[in-house]
């Protein structure tokens, strides 16, 4: 991603106008999911907007241009105001990912309008989205806190392995990154083959 932004500057101010629409949506998502579902903590905290400084978060923004993979402000959720905590946390959960995936309905929708020949700008924006909201879908769904997938897999273990997976899965998402960054991407490697077999189905 960080290649093609220094070939063509166009293309940072697409991919950072996509970049403000995905995480916003997605954060708004959970919390949207949680109120709905009867936990009113995010709302409290000011996660009820379309304002994306209430969902950016820089670090996950930075790694999502210079390494392909990044993340937004956690929402903060408190499973015990749900009404069913494991059924809705996953539910929660899942509402981030599934927004993303909306979203590359939408952007798909409008590559097949668009001819890249007549309207390369639109044609370009649409390609963007799709990937930038594939790589958000897949790599929230990662098992590693605070992703999604964490609290989709913290739901599901039984109440011993959950204190466990507490304790130590807290470090795994920071060992990947510090992997990334001195030039192991396995997080790339791991969530790169969906977006390449997207690109050629379109």
């Amino acid at each position: 991603m960080l290649a093609s932004i220094a070939e063509n500057p166009t293309y940072f101010w697409l991919t950072l106008a996509h970049l403000v629409i995905a995480i916003t949506i997605h954060e708004l998502s959970h919390a949207l999911a949680a109120s709905r579902l009867g936990d009113d903590t995010a709302e409290a905290a000011g996660r009820l907007t379309l304002n994306p400084l209430a969902h950016l978060d820089l670090m996950g923004t930075v790694f999502l241009v210079l390494f392909g993979f990044g993340w937004g402000k956690p929402t903060p959720v408190n499973a015990s105001r749900l009404g069913s905590p494991k059924r809705d946390s996953i539910l929660v959960a899942l509402a981030g990912p599934l927004a993303n995936l909306i979203l590359i309905g939408l952007w798909i929708g409008l590559l097949l309008i668009f001819s890249p020949e007549l309207n390369s700008i639109a044609w370009d924006f649409s390609r963007i989205g799709i990937q930038l909201n594939l790589v958000l879908a897949l790599f929230n769904l990662l098992p590693f806190p605070p992703l999604d997938g964490s609290a989709i897999l913290m739901a599901l273990l039984p109440p011993r392995a959950q204190g466990l997976y507490t304790v130590y899965g807290q470090w795994t998402l920071l060992i990947l990154i510090i992997l990334s960054l001195i030039g192991v991407r396995f997080l790339e490697a791991l969530i790169s083959w969906p977006i390449r077999l997207l690109s050629n189905l379109l």
